[in-house]
């Protein structure tokens, strides 16, 4: 995709966007504030900007009169970047320049680390743990008259050099056929073992040669969605993803109201049924993009944390949120997915992420596993972010964990006009510190109805920064402006007006909503520190942080470290890996290595229960400010601060 660069008059800004890229965004990007309120679509038409030279594609309406597009004026929402170009910024929209230079910090966002298939291939590490064989036997007759089985076995040993083998009753069954159809042409589909002294398991024969066919499926099972992926294990490449929602979500939103669902008469076995059903939707769209033969899957392996992997498994999880907090179990054998109900063939063989503890499961273990934490020097803190955090801490040598309850803020819950990252959800925004407008961004570019956590983070620390509230979350009531306002003796800031909205309401973020972001964000923040130091760390001696999961991909990481949600870090050492827990799965779907490597590094995790460790709380009290009661933790914002006061 061709690059453009676009030039903001009278801020003399430059910033390289791609092909295509709306006028707004790019703004945004750039550090220059445009009033906008209607989430891009063009409705309000405050977003009014001046093109001085080159071309955008789009940005006229009826709001704009023949004789103002005439002489280049657009609304920035509706334009599209199609070359280099240099946009004025009317006088209504624009604020004093010295201004602008301290409005807006560059958004910065974390690198993505990809490690896939090239990369096991570079390393010598593509050795999927199921794999298919072609054989060529000699069919009996009067000299050769030896059983099928051992017909089979013994050809293994001499010409496949394949020792200490292990048949399943279904493959003695289909052999018979599978040998004659094939005119003794034989594809053997074979699982690697773990162990060095371990066997090799024979899952499934087919007839004729079928070596090109060999299929595995990666599976996340999340408390709020599932997503699944089909892999090719001859060339390494994903072949059809999809998700869905986790339909438990109707049972509960959290793990813990599951539980307590679970431990009512029938309800353990209706949210194995639920969960199952939600994997077998998922299951099926990939099959049916792919267009492969179900026969040909080889292996799924699934991850989830704890409370979802024993309700998958149909395990009762009460004990897990009762002290001592004592999973059934944290490692689990390979078993027949179809016995669990999958609808999947019967010889598909599930590999199941093993957990740590009752809050720090599978999902967290494979996304150390997949990012490869495990295996680098570097000291890495490893984040997983939602209603709980994970957090893993270490190398190649050590390894310390824990989880903290960071509450449904990050979701939309606890938010007046929260909701989940869905079209229409605020996810970016900017404010003018002059007339204190808003510029706010929809996903989607649609007019607002609601706030998802990316964007309440923003919000607070636009808001922070430019001194719309203080350290506490207050607003500063001395600000001459209608968006902030009392009402119903709560004071709030009116995000978007009701006739921008497609709720006919006033979108608003209350002081309520800002302390529940401040309690989420401090329990994240003590959790990384109390950790770190429970280890004999400090923060400043972290090499790397890796972000993982769905709504780390949103985060702004300036934003997120200005509020305190982060350390402040530079952003080079920041990783983002997406669904660690997906990328975990994938990754022990291309290479035996992990299956080998997994038991030994759960081992080696040490788990500290928050709860019980005495520094915890000191450090959680003192999170509770944006962005800590000691600003000297954050010295970038605070050089940022000073330089706005002068």
């Amino acid at each position: 995709m061709n690059e453009c660069t676009v030039t903001f008059l009278p801020h003399a800004r430059d910033i390289s966007v791609p092909e295509g890229e709306s006028l707004i965004r790019a703004a945004l990007q750039a550090g220059v504030h445009i009033n906008a309120s209607c989430g891009g679509e063009g409705v309000c038409g405050k977003c009014r900007v001046q093109l001085e030279s080159g071309s955008v594609d789009g940005g006229t309406t009826e709001r704009i009169s023949d004789e103002d597009i005439d002489k280049g004026f657009r609304l920035a929402c509706l334009s599209r970047v199609s070359g280099d170009a240099t946009v004025r910024i009317p006088i209504e929209s624009s604020v004093d320049r010295s201004v602008m230079n301290l409005q807006a910090t560059p958004r910065r966002t974390a690198k993505i680390q990809q490690m896939d298939f090239e990369v096991l291939k570079e390393e010598g590490l593509f050795i999927p743990p199921v794999e298919k064989i072609l054989l060529n036997l000699s069919p009996p007759d009067a000299q050769n008259n030896m059983p099928d089985v051992t017909r089979l076995v013994e050809y293994l040993k001499l010409e496949a050099d394949e020792h200490k083998l292990e048949l399943t009753l279904p493959v003695i069954r289909k052999l018979p056929s599978a040998l004659r159809d094939g005119n003794f042409q034989l594809t053997v589909t074979m699982m690697r073992p773990v162990r060095s002294d371990g066997k090799n398991l024979i899952l499934n024969v087919q007839p004729g040669d079928t070596t090109d066919s060999n299929y595995a499926v990666a599976m996340d099972i999340g408390t709020t969605t599932i997503y699944g992926q089909l892999i090719d294990l001859t060339t390494g490449e994903c072949l059809a993803e999809a998700g869905d929602f986790n339909g438990q979500i109707s049972y509960g939103e959290d793990v813990i109201t599951r539980i307590i669902y679970a431990e009512k008469p029938g309800g353990l076995q209706k949210l194995h049924e639920v969960v199952v059903s939600t994997i077998n939707s998922v299951l099926e769209k990939i099959i049916k993009k792919s267009k492969i033969d179900r026969e040909d899957i080889s292996t799924i392996t699934f991850s989830g944390n704890t409370t979802m992997t024993q309700l998958f498994l149909q395990i009762d999880p009460r004990n897990i949120r009762r002290a001592p907090y004592v999973p059934t179990a944290t490692l689990y054998p390979p078993f027949a997915a179809a016995d669990v109900g999958v609808h999947i063939n019967e010889h598909a063989i599930a590999l199941n992420y093993p957990q740590v503890s009752s809050f720090v499961g599978g999902d967290i273990v494979a996304g150390v596993m997949g990012s490869g934490m495990y295996r680098n020097e570097e000291l890495t803190l490893f984040l997983d972010i939602g209603t709980n955090a994970e957090l893993v801490v270490g190398n190649k040598d050590w390894l310390a964990c824990t989880a903290c309850s960071a509450g449904p803020a990050f979701e939309g819950g606890g938010v007046e006009f929260g909701m989940r990252a869905a079209k229409g959800a605020i996810e970016d925004f900017s404010i003018d510190p002059i007339t204190y407008e808003p510029m706010i961004f929809t996903i989607g570019d649609v007019r607002p109805k609601g706030i998802c956590g990316s964007g309440l983070i923003t919000m607070a620390a636009v808001m922070f920064e430019i001194g719309v509230i203080n350290n506490r979350g207050k607003f500063n009531r001395d600000h001459e402006t209608a968006r902030i306002r009392q009402t119903n003796d709560v004071w709030e800031y009116v995000v978007a007006w009701k006739e921008e909205t497609q709720i006919d309401r006033d979108i608003v973020l209350t002081e309520p909503d800002l302390d529940n972001l401040i309690r989420a964000k401090g329990a994240i923040y003590s959790g990384c520190m109390t950790l770190i130091e429970e280890v004999g760390l400090t923060m400043d001696m972290v090499e790397r942080i890796i972000l993982a999961g769905g709504f780390g991909s949103y985060i702004d990481l300036e934003k997120a470290m200005t509020i305190g949600l982060l350390p402040e870090i530079d952003a080079d050492r920041v990783t983002f890996i997406g669904n660690g827990s997906l990328m975990g799965a994938r990754m022990s779907s291309l290479t035996n290595r992990i299956r080998k490597d997994v038991v030994s590094v759960t081992q080696k995790m040490t788990n500290f229960e928050l709860s019980e460790t005495p520094s915890y709380m000191d450090n959680y009290i003192a999170a509770m400010f944006l962005p800590h009661t000691e600003i000297e933790k954050f010295p970038r914002l605070k050089e940022r601060m000073e330089a706005r006061k002068k």
